[in-house]
């Protein structure tokens, strides 16, 4: 059974989010890779105002395909998330609290989401085409230079995830390999 996740994703929700679970995210999350995190965190560094509303937000790591006629967007599978890495932390610290990608995450990304409670889900690499039907509509709203990799604001209803690491820094990659190598005993 899924649980639903309404955005904002407040802190008190992420904290309830365990390790494992199959999660349905419904309203806005945003689209941003690593050439759009740097820009980001240099205006953190700077003092300025970042394009989107951080607090509570959901960072989704695609750079979609064009939209075919009749579509809200292309194909928006989930990139490597250990690019933004160097990023990460610095915008969970000023209050995102939620990571959608594939792949591992660094020690200090977990630290950062364990100190501010914030999750990271995983979204099937490989189903773009599908997953893209989940999207009701996207919208670029900075870096438009950046082409794929601009960041979008995207409204999406029942977007298919699993929380991989939790705010407690429970990591699905480690406790899912650990319980299969015990059933080969």
């Amino acid at each position: 059974m899924s649980k639903t996740i309404h955005t904002p994703l407040t802190r008190e929700m992420a904290r309830t989010l365990k390790s494992g679970e199959s999660c349905l995210i419904t309203g806005t999350i945003y689209t941003a890779r690593d050439a759009a995190h740097k820009r980001l965190c240099e205006l953190v560094a700077k003092g300025e105002k970042l394009p989107l509303d951080i607090e509570n937000a959901i960072i989704y790591f695609v750079g979609p395909t064009p939209a075919k006629p009749g579509q809200a967007i292309g194909s928006a599978g989930p990139t490597t998330s250990y690019r933004m890495d160097a990023y990460s932390p610095t915008l969970i610290n000023i209050g995102q609290t939620g990571m959608i990608g594939k792949g591992k995450r660094s020690a200090e990304v977990v630290n950062a989401m364990k100190a501010n409670g914030a999750v990271y889900f995983g979204a099937i690499g490989g189903a773009g085409a599908l997953l893209s039907k989940c999207i009701k509509k996207a919208e670029v709203i900075a870096y438009d230079d950046l082409g794929a990799e601009a960041i979008r604001r995207l409204e999406v209803e029942d977007f298919p995830v699993v929380v991989i690491i939790d705010s407690e820094g429970n990591n699905l990659y480690e406790t899912g390999r650990n319980a299969y190598l015990e059933t080969l005993k």
